[in-house]
């Protein structure tokens, strides 16, 4: 059941702050396309961010150990060997960005 429970809340919390946002930008007469364009981003935006906060105790992030170097790789619910080997691939990747 909570399995289930979380991605409705999410999707109505989401809902909810995109409608009153939207509704907000219709107080200050910006036109109703502009509008929907925005409130869709945020509740993009929105639903993200709680998919992604609702992620965060599962995930595991690997980083290049060179200085300066930017690559990274992100794993969630990966077992030990996945999360090894995604370990040595990162520090051992042949192009540093």
């Amino acid at each position: 059941m909570k399995q289930r429970l979380f991605p409705l809340l999410a999707e109505a919390i989401a809902g909810a702050m995109a409608g009153y946002l939207g509704y907000q930008l219709t107080t200050y007469d910006v036109p109703l396309a502009l509008v929907v364009a925005c409130a869709l981003a945020l509740y993009i935006a929105f639903r993200e961010s709680l998919h992604q906060l609702r992620q965060a105790p599962h995930t595991v992030t690997h980083r290049c150990t060179v200085p300066g170097c930017a690559f990274t790789v992100r794993l969630t619910r990966a077992d030990a060997v996945e999360n090894r080997r995604w370990q040595e691939i990162a520090a051992a990747h042949p192009s540093h960005t």
